[in-house]
């Protein structure tokens, strides 16, 4: 995951074809390479906490929406960057475990509220407990400037892409 690693491979691409730009893979590799550290970490981590992923995003942005825990499925795919299909199955499953309930929207006759439920209050809020008291553990070991202006980095580069 080292720059050294990036610099190798932007050496070899610019003897394997040069004239391509190159200079990306200095932040783009140890990015990618980072995140995918970071995903395999969180998902073990959510497997020790007994959560999965889609759940927990799911369940975690009813929660953030403030009482009465409650958004359309609408709502919940814009939030969530996921597609209707997507976000009706994450409902059902959610459902079943009895994290969520369904009903009709006040907000619209053929629009589906989605509320977290009692048992899905206290689930969401024992995981993200856990889950950013771990995360918060990796990110301690850093030092603040640099956390600070990687926040930065990151957030213009996903200006960049969107």
């Amino acid at each position: 995951m080292d720059s050294i690693g990036a610099d190798e491979i932007a050496a070899a691409w610019q003897r394997e074809l040069p004239g391509v730009p190159t200079s990306s893979i200095g932040v783009i590799t140890p990015l990618w390479r980072a995140a995918k550290l970071l995903a395999d970490d969180r998902r073990r981590t959510l497997g020790r906490i007994g959560i999965e992923d889609s759940t927990l995003d799911l369940l975690s942005t009813l929660r953030r929406s403030g009482p009465p825990y409650t958004l359309t499925t609408r709502e919940l795919g814009e939030r969530t960057l996921v597609t209707a299909g997507a976000i009706s199955q994450r409902v059902a499953r959610a459902e079943a475990d009895g994290l969520v309930s369904r009903a009709a929207s006040d907000r619209s006759r053929r629009a589906v509220g989605v509320t977290l439920t009692p048992h899905g209050h206290r689930t969401i809020e024992a995981a993200v407990t856990a889950l950013l008291t771990h995360e918060e553990e990796l990110v301690a070991r850093l030092d603040p400037e640099a956390v600070r202006g990687f926040a930065e980095v990151v957030a213009a580069l996903s200006k960049a892409v969107t």
